[in-house]
């Protein structure tokens, strides 16, 4: 069986997006998992189903590379806004349905291939403020996922086995994502990732908005915040509900053959 794809990346946070129609019943983890390899598939953070059988409000559900299903990713919810723009050019305003809930996002700007968008996150919940998490000061955030935030005064430490450690921690059953947060000014935190089910990723929409929110609550910066990740920034406004601000970029389309994983030679 060919499963066709698109390729999208929100703020360098890479994505394959294929239509329900187009995907198979059975074995999505394991299709998952075979499709985002970097080595032996199409490489990808996750791999994301659109429905949009209901015009007015497509769903999406989402596989991360490890093959499990998150509730949600701000950057692959934009990207699969952007594939929507693509096929409505004259739209601006779509409600995309998650694993969280209905999103609502504003087409911002469109070039050819490049699509700026202003996403509404929902209402964030800062669940501990002062949090002990493998014996370092964080704050835990659910911001339609579960949130670890550590606010840092450098990145010059293991960090990425930090974070690995700190996704299966024992006080989070279900998993959960990882930030670390340096303040840069009043209005600016510099941030790295490590998702759930992912791993390291060069940014992340949730994330942006977690570690925004523990900032802000823990009086680091004010409203509204300029995220700077690995792959360039993001922005945040809090009224109170999170506005996140970002781009998506189409790369490519494709077909990815899974027959080992269906059975089939």
């Amino acid at each position: 069986m060919t499963i066709p794809f698109a390729k999208l990346h929100g703020a360098g946070n890479d994505f394959l997006i294929t239509r329900v129609a187009d995907a198979p019943a059975a074995d999505l983890p394991q299709i998952a998992i075979a499709i985002c390899d970097r080595h032996t598939g199409v490489g990808a953070d996750g791999w994301m189903l659109l429905d949009s059988t209901n015009d007015d409000e497509p769903s999406i559900r989402l596989f991360n590379s490890d093959g499990s299903e998150p509730e949600f990713s701000g950057n692959g919810t934009r990207c699969a806004a952007a594939v929507l723009a693509l096929a409505r050019p004259g739209r601006n305003k779509f409600r995309i349905r998650t694993g969280a809930g209905v999103k609502t996002l504003r087409l911002l700007s469109r070039g050819e291939r490049r699509f700026l968008f202003e996403m509404n996150m929902g209402d964030i919940r800062v669940v501990e403020l002062a949090a002990n998490v493998q014996g370092r000061d964080a704050a835990i955030v659910n911001a339609g996922n579960p949130q670890c935030v550590f606010p840092v005064e450098s990145f010059d430490f293991d960090w990425r086995s930090l974070g690995a450690a700190t996704e299966k921690d024992p006080r989070f059953p279900n998993r959960t994502n990882v930030s670390f947060v340096r303040r840069v000014d009043s209005h600016t935190i510099d941030v790295r990732f490590w998702e759930r089910g992912a791993g390291e990723t060069n940014s992340s929409g949730t994330g942006s908005t977690g570690a925004a929110a523990a900032a802000l609550a823990r009086g680091l910066v004010e409203n509204p915040v300029t995220v700077e990740t690995p792959a360039g920034p993001l922005y945040l406004r809090f009224e109170p509900e999170a506005w996140l601000t970002g781009p998506a970029e189409y790369i490519a389309d494709g077909v990815f053959y899974c027959a080992k994983i269906i059975g089939n030679d």
